[in-house]
């Protein structure tokens, strides 16, 4: 699948500011991603990621961006794989 709406290459950042590498601001969501789950049960952790999913979700708002999203998603799945 080719998105139409979904921006699927780096996009991280603050308005204005510049990067000496590209991928540096997508560090640093990563570091604060995982920081956000240390000492988090199981249980806890996938309640954070669902959490964080609506938040995100709400935020973009546009049905076709978060359709795309769903479906690249588990696209991305390998066959047979499961919880």
């Amino acid at each position: 699948m080719k998105p139409e709406h979904l921006i699927t290459v780096a996009n991280f950042g603050l308005p204005g500011e510049r990067h000496r590498h590209a991928y540096e601001p997508g560090d640093t969501f990563f570091n604060q991603l995982v920081q956000a789950h240390q000492g988090l049960s199981e249980a806890q952790s996938e309640q954070l990621n669902a959490r964080l999913v609506l938040l995100l979700a709400n935020h973009i708002g546009d049905l076709r961006v978060l359709g795309e999203a769903l479906a690249l998603a588990r696209e991305s799945l390998a066959p047979g794989d499961s919880a």
